[in-house]
C-alpha cells in the first residue's frame, strides 16, 4: 500500500507482473494507487491485466460520508462517482462502499443517516454503468484516522437494512467482525442473503489481545499496529462454516484474497486453500 499509494517506489506494472503470477483469476483494483490519478492510465492497465487472461472485477475505495461538513460529503460523493466510473473504465462489475469515520461526537442515527443518504446518491450512476456498490464491514481504511462507523454489526445491519436497491450489496470480510469484538458467522447469518463478494483473509495479533485493540483504536492514524494480516486458513475464521452459508443462499461472487503481508510464497499458499475450499464447495 505504501509503495503503491505514497512512495511511488512500485508502479502499477510491476504490482500486475507480481500478481498474475497467481493461481487467481483476477485482480482487486485499489482507487488510491498513485498512478490512477492519470485516467489515461485506466486503459492502459485494463489492457495490461486482460492481455494476461485475468480481469479487474472490482475496485477497493474509501468514501468517508459521516464528516458533519455537507459540502465534505458532497465532495466525497463526487469522489465515488468517480470512482464508480474508473471501475466502469477497468471492466469493473463492483465498486466498494463505506461508511465513514466514526467521529467521537457522532450519533448512530446521524451516522447512518449521513452514509445512506450519501450511497443512495452514488446509486444512479451506478446502475447506469453496471456498477453494483458493495458495503464492506470494514476495520478501518490504511490512511484514516478513526475507525469505520459500522464497524459494529447492529450499525452495519441497520444501514444495509437502510438501502433497498438491486445494485447495491454487501462484501463480507469475516476476520473484520473479529476486530469488533463479535461472531463473523453471527454477521454472516444475519446479512447472508445481500452479500454479493468477499474478502477472504485471516488475522492474527502481534501482541496482546482484541480487548487491547479495541481500547487503542480512538484516533490512530493509520492500521492498528499490533494486528497483522495472517494466511488464509491458519487464523481464527472457520471457512468450512462460511461457505456453508454462502452455498446456502446461492452465492456466486467474486472471492478477494487479503494476504501478502509476508511475501509472495504465503500470498501463493492462501490462494491454494481458497481454491480448494472453492472446488469443495462450488464443484
Amino acid at each position: 500500500m505504501q509503495e503503491l499509494c505514497k512512495t511511488g517506489t512500485m508502479s502499477v506494472s510491476e504490482w500486475i507482473e507480481l500478481a498474475v503470477q497467481l493461481d487467481v483469476d483476477g485482480l482487486e483494483w485499489y482507487a488510491g494507487f498513485l498512478e490512477m490519478k492519470d485516467r489515461k492510465n485506466w486503459k492502459r492497465f485494463r489492457k495490461q491485466v486482460e492481455s494476461h487472461g485475468k480481469v479487474i472485477p472490482m475496485l477497493c475505495c474509501s468514501p468517508d460520508f459521516t464528516h458533519p461538513d455537507a459540502n465534505f460529503r458532497l465532495r466525497e460523493i463526487e469522489k465515488q462517482m468517480d470512482w464508480i466510473e474508473m471501475t466502469h473504465h477497468l471492466g469493473g462489475t463492483y465498486c466498494r462502499v463505506l461508511s465513514g469515520q466514526r467521529r467521537p461526537e457522532l450519533s448512530m442515527e446521524e451516522g447512518v443517516d449521513m452514509a445512506a443518504e450519501c450511497i443512495e446518491a452514488c446509486l444512479p450512476l451506478a446502475q447506469f454503468l453496471g456498477v453494483t456498490l458493495i458495503l464492506e464491514n470494514h476495520y478501518k481504511d490504511d490512511f484514516w484516522e478513526y475507525p469505520e462507523f459500522a464497524q459494529k454489526m447492529d450499525v452495519f445491519c441497520e444501514l444495509v437494512d437502510r438501502i433497498q436497491h438491486p445494485f447495491f450489496g454487501v462484501n463480507y470480510d469475516p476476520s473484520n467482525a473479529f476486530l469488533a469484538g463479535e461472531d463473523p458467522l453471527e454477521l454472516l447469518y444475519r446479512v447472508s442473503d445481500r452479500v454479493v463478494t468477499m474478502h477472504a483473509s485471516d488475522r492474527y495479533l502481534i501482541e496482546g489481545t482484541i480487548e487491547d485493540l479495541r481500547k487503542e483504536e480512538g484516533g490512530a492514524v493509520g492500521y492498528a499496529k499490533r494486528l497483522r494480516h495472517g494466511e488464509i486458513g491458519k487464523g481464527l475464521n472457520d471457512y468450512g462454516a462460511i461457505f456453508t452459508e454462502l452455498k446456502r443462499v446461492g452465492f456466486d461472487g467474486w472471492i478477494s484474497i487479503e494476504d501478502g503481508v509476508d511475501g509472495m510464497e504465503q500470498l501463493g499458499r492462501s490462494v491454494d486453500f481458497v481454491r480448494k475450499k472453492m472446488r469443495e464447495y462450488w464443484p
